[in-house]
């Protein structure tokens, strides 16, 4: 999500002109920034969201969380409980894992490949779904199945900006968090996850199944991974609202969107975490790459055959344009080839992971002939089309890719 918004509202912030760029200097001792108190150095890792210490619901994504066996062996009880096939006795249990990648409006692609899949009669019921940024937007709705795929059509082939996000320039310049409010994205996501919605969730977790969300923590420079199932679960007054606010946090775009901030308590004080956009830190993930699956398997009590797909709602081979000689084009074509580069890098990191814990590897991303026709940041027509083009690929039996691309 990243970079393409990002870069288009940057644009067009700077096409208002010189004269509110003039206001906004004379006027920005007139600016203030809104007092945080954010958490003190060394006591990040003990840092609880508040109202919800007693669940498990977060960890850093970079590392294995302190409470891994404890974590392995209550999935494992529930897996067992809810699957005859994880009782041994017969055939080897298959789980499938999901992960859906940041993309902005690019989006609509796999949503698009999720709902052909169901056309195609193919579709498995994921175990484990993941989502980041945009992909965090459509990850609650795969996880739940194929009777929300009206919803990732709604989302993602009838969204335009003005749903999306409202600029505020002026705010931005003047010491605000950003250049935009995310007030109607925040309003999309508050008409979809409802107490019904994470009631659905959390009967899906007390079944083995995981939802997890990346969010990059700002102040720690560190992605966290989000048990969005334990969220759900947990019956504590304000889990909807952290569950809301956890997505609105993986989709906000840094200085485009306000981040989110996470009220926690550390140390016996209060103090607010600063969270943004998922893709800052990872643009796709499964788990902490240190985590080796052997244990796993040790508290089940069996090998399932894993099987895993990982949808990249963007471009992953170069794509030529004609840069124009401005700062601003200069400056947003080479972070958009950063970022294209650090999530070919993110599929390799994951291909290892696979390689190295047995699991079958399934790649899918936007051919690099569907060209982008956008005229907004978000485009309905566009984001029709890369539905339509992804559809079509699952609908028709997707050959998904075996590695990451250049291997």
């Amino acid at each position: 999500m990243l970079e393409k918004l990002g870069i288009e509202f940057a644009a067009r912030v700077f096409a208002r002109g010189l004269a509110l760029l003039t206001v906004g200097v004379l006027l920005a001792g007139c600016g203030t920034v809104g007092a945080r108190q954010a958490v003190p150095l060394g006591l990040e890792n003990s840092a609880q969201v508040s109202g919800m210490q007693a669940e498990t619901i977060r960890f850093w994504g970079d590392e294995l969380p302190p409470n891994t066996a404890s974590y392995r062996a209550k999935r494992a009880a529930q897996l067992t409980r809810s699957r005859s096939d994880f009782r041994g006795g017969g055939r080897r249990p298959v789980t499938h894992s999901l992960a859906l990648s940041g993309g902005g409006p690019l989006g609509a692609f796999g949503a698009g490949v999720l709902s052909g899949w169901t056309a195609a009669g193919t579709r498995p019921k994921f175990d484990v779904v993941t989502g980041v940024s945009a992909g965090a937007l459509s990850a609650p709705f795969a996880f739940l199945g194929p009777k929300y795929d009206h919803a990732l059509r709604h989302v993602f082939t009838e969204s335009h900006t003005n749903n999306i996000a409202v600029l505020t320039p002026l705010k931005g310049l003047l010491g605000g968090t950003s250049m935009s409010s995310n007030a109607p994205l925040a309003k999309l996501i508050a008409h979809y996850v409802t107490p019904g919605f994470l009631a659905e969730v959390a009967a899906e977790h007390r079944k083995g199944r995981r939802l997890l969300i990346g969010t990059t923590n700002l102040d720690a420079q560190r992605p966290v991974i989000w048990d969005m199932g334990e969220i759900a679960t947990s019956g504590r007054p304000g889990s909807v609202e952290l569950f809301r606010n956890v997505l609105l946090a993986s989709a906000a775009i840094p200085a485009a969107f306000p981040p989110s901030f996470i009220k926690v308590t550390a140390d016996g004080y209060s103090f607010e975490e600063m969270h943004v956009d998922g893709g800052t830190t990872r643009s796709v993930f499964l788990a902490p790459t240190q985590l080796t699956l052997s244990a796993t398997d040790s508290a089940l009590g069996v090998k399932p055959i894993r099987r895993f797909y990982v949808i990249v709602n963007g471009y992953v081979s170069p794509q030529y344009d004609d840069v124009k000689s401005r700062t601003l084009d200069i400056a947003g074509r080479a972070v958009s080839t950063l970022l294209k580069n650090q999530g070919v890098g993110d599929l390799y990191r994951l291909y290892a992971f696979c390689k190295r814990n047995g699991i079958d590897y399934n790649l899918a991303y936007i051919p690099g002939d569907v060209q982008d026709t956008s005229t907004a940041p978000f485009d309905p027509v566009f984001m029709t089309k890369l539905f339509d083009v992804g559809y079509r690929m699952a609908r028709q039996g997707y050959p998904w890719q075996k590695e990451p691309p250049g291997l």
